[in-house]
């Protein structure tokens, strides 16, 4: 069951959007994961402050660190299961 959640995960590199729209694209990006799905972020910094963003506006979102800096940061959100 992990498993295929994790073998259909996005993986976005944000560093390669433009810093203006970068959280908007984030934003969307995980409006549209459904249940059970996962994305997973590589940043430059602690996305400390898209986390905040992203808890106010869908409290049904998951957010793991995979690695913590200090060049990447790795981040798997996701979706939970619906029941």
């Amino acid at each position: 069951m992990g498993e295929q959640a994790l073998s259909k995960e996005r993986v976005v590199d944000v560093r390669e959007i433009s810093p203006s729209v970068r959280h908007t694209v984030i934003t969307q990006l995980v409006t549209h994961l459904a249940a059970g799905e996962t994305l997973q972020l590589i940043v430059d910094h602690d996305p400390r402050r898209l986390r905040l963003q992203l808890e106010v506006r869908d409290g049904g979102i998951c957010w793991e660190y995979l690695e913590k800096g200090p060049d990447i940061w790795r981040v798997r959100l996701g979706r939970g299961a619906s029941t």
